[in-house]
């Protein structure tokens, strides 16, 4: 049996999707040159009123955006509606510490929650299940959104947010969770935990687990489900756009279907900004049709994919992205934080170190290992091990602060680090993370 949450429009002709679009997009930038004077200045540099988008054909006159605008405009640049119509922030890091603020009215959690509903009904959910998030809740969207979803499908739901596995397990066990909801990484450590204590694949009721935050491969995607005895669905969003949902895989798992009524996807050229035909690879860019409190249109992801509207054998008629092939900028994920080399480079200035560093991101045991190697001055160089040590655990916390993960610090001695002729090589990533 096939499995919809909102059928009709989850299965909709793509005349009817198109439709839906037009209208939804004419009445969208109106919105945003109306109420977010940041936005009317680029479009009005770029000579575009509203009345000349008259569908979705034409969004590509309209001015990108991009976290840099975002930034700027902390925190209330680019909200389009009042203040009191909003019931929520979500919240994501920035790359210097700025954070990227996103407004919401309870119009657009309730579409942000249809949207989480979807995956999880696409990954077999319904009122019968019992659904474990274990993604952070907070700032966070992970755990807020698969929280909403979960109770908009009407599943029990158990809102654990990341951490204490022993907890994790114990739930899991004694309220026979069925679908698990947290970063892939994550769901690799439940299971070797759970192998650790004794238990088998066939000893616990999951059946599914939408993971995502992340890159992981499709290795990786065998490995969990062997462990945990699952199937294992991707999911991918944004804080800008909303969070998770904005799309998510279905049983067939070659790519996850966007959500085209809410959200307008291009692929372009990362360096001219040319948009691209469906089928070649470019950049991700997303605008969102529908969002009252923060909308924004044609907004830069840096993500690299492909689309592609090949004949779905799930019946949705949806667009489909293949996993983010890689990033335009120098952003990491890791262990689902993003984290930038600037960020880094900024706290080991503040606190007196020299700026030849080495960021050294690797994959155990399916967990993200991330050490960073910092050059001591001349001056700052110690032979006293205890010396060492206590420098490198107050950068750990200094580092922890700004990014919200903690690395191995290793500081070692004067001119250790590479020197190279031409752009330096900051960072050194081992993990395989594309098939």
């Amino acid at each position: 049996m096939k499995n919809y949450y909102q059928k009709e429009i989850e299965t909709a002709p793509r005349e009817e999707i198109l439709k839906i679009q037009n209208e939804k997009i004419v009445k969208q930038v109106k919105h945003v040159y109306d109420n977010v004077p940041y936005y009317r200045d680029l479009m009005d540099k770029k000579g575009v009123k509203p009345e000349d988008i008259k569908g979705v054909d034409d969004i590509k006159k309209l001015p990108f955006l991009t976290k840099d605008d975002l930034r700027e405009c902390y925190p209330y640049g680019l909200l389009a509606t009042d203040l009191k119509d909003c019931v929520r922030i979500q919240s994501t890091s920035g790359t210097t510490g700025k954070r990227v603020v996103a407004f919401y009215t309870q119009h657009d959690i309730d579409l942000w929650e249809d949207c989480c509903a979807r995956a999880i009904v696409a990954a077999g959910g319904s009122n019968e299940d019992v659904v474990q998030v274990c993604y952070g809740y907070g700032l966070f969207t992970g755990g807020p959104g698969l929280n909403g979803g979960s109770h908009k499908v009407g599943s029990l739901t158990l809102p654990m947010s990341s951490g204490n596995t022993d907890r994790q397990i114990q739930f899991m066990m004694d309220l026979n969770a069925t679908i698990l909801c947290c970063t892939p990484s994550y769901a690799a450590y439940i299971g070797e935990t759970l192998a650790e204590k004794g238990y088998k694949p066939e000893d616990n009721k999951l059946k599914a687990g939408i993971f995502g935050a992340e890159p992981w491969t499709e290795e990786m995607r065998r490995s969990i489900e062997k462990s945990l005895g699952i199937k294992a669905y991707d999911i991918y969003g944004l804080t800008e756009i909303s969070g998770p949902g904005v799309s998510f895989e279905c049983e067939e798992q070659t790519g996850m279907h966007i959500n085209e009524d809410h959200f307008y996807a291009e692929i372009i050229d990362p360096e001219t900004g040319e948009v691209l035909p469906d089928g070649e690879k470019g950049e991700l860019v997303f605008t969102s049709l529908d969002k009252e409190a923060f909308p924004l249109l044609r907004y830069r992801t840096k993500d690299i994919c492909i689309l592609s509207r090949k004949k779905c054998s799930c019946g949705r008629t949806h667009v489909k992205m293949t996993k983010p092939l890689g990033r335009s900028d120098d952003m990491m994920i890791i262990r689902g934080v993003n984290v930038f080399p600037s960020q880094i480079e900024a706290v080991l200035l503040k606190e007196g170190y020299t700026p030849n560093y080495q960021i050294v991101v690797d994959r155990k045991n399916n967990t993200d290992t991330f050490d960073i190697y910092v050059e001591l001055a001349p001056e700052q160089f110690s032979d006293k091990i205890s010396d060492i040590q206590s420098r490198e655990a107050a950068l750990n916390g200094a580092m922890r602060s700004m990014l919200g993960i903690g690395p191995k610090i290793h500081l070692v001695a004067p001119k250790t680090i590479t020197r190279s002729e031409g752009k330096a090589v900051r960072v050194i990533d081992k993990r395989k993370l594309h098939d």
